[in-house]
């Protein structure tokens, strides 16, 4: 997961159609993170909630990028640490809440889980195609294709969870799904984090 953020090659910052296809991003990830939250709430599912935690996260973040557009790589690195913390605190939240409902929590609603989870599996696809030739820039442009790309692979582990927890009626797949979500959020921003401060140091020594 997270191999996209160890390139090396540079592009420019300000890429034509990036700014439009930003704000088309924005508003999906906003859109979703209202339709998945009531429905995580509805259903019970904690892996439903994450997504849509994850979709207000992102769309703040996709907010960020649009406002460092054109900026210094020294502030779009800064643009890029906060990103691959908040995904950091995202990811630690879903460990706490998945060990709590391991105790105790009930068995969500297994067709909500299944039919919301392919509503968002189909917007973050979109979020994709939207940014997908912005994939190969510098840390700030690498986090916000990173984000989308993890999304739709937990759109569709949430799918599975759904499956799972029909097939076994019990809370397990869900928690399970939503302890994979958090590796994943984790694991990238390590990678975020660790190539912005890469890039901070690069351009330091370059003004040295």
């Amino acid at each position: 997961m997270s191999a996209a953020c160890n390139h090396t090659d540079d592009l420019p910052t300000e890429q034509p159609g990036f700014r439009r296809a930003l704000w088309w991003v924005i508003a999906i990830n906003a859109g979703m993170f209202v339709v998945e939250g009531l429905a995580g709430w509805q259903s019970g599912s904690l892996a439903l909630l994450s997504d849509s935690l994850d979709f207000a996260a992102d769309a703040a973040t996709y907010g960020i990028s649009l406002a460092v557009l054109g900026a210094s790589l020294s502030v779009r690195s800064w643009a890029a640490i906060a990103k691959g913390a908040s995904m950091g605190v995202l990811g630690a939240w879903i460990l706490v809440m998945a060990g709590l409902a391991a105790i105790s929590g009930d068995v969500p609603d297994a067709p909500t889980m299944s039919v919301v989870g392919f509503l968002a599996l189909v917007a973050n696809l979109v979020s994709v195609l939207f940014l997908l030739r912005f994939r190969n820039g510098d840390a700030n442009l690498r986090s916000v294709w990173l984000c989308s790309r993890n999304d739709a692979i937990g759109n569709v582990a949430v799918m599975l969870a759904g499956a799972g927890v029909f097939a076994s009626a019990s809370r397990w797949p869900d928690l399970a799904v939503a302890t994979i979500m958090a590796t994943l959020f984790i694991s990238g921003a390590i990678s975020i984090l660790r190539q912005a401060r890469h890039e901070l140091r690069d351009g330091h020594s370059s003004h040295a």
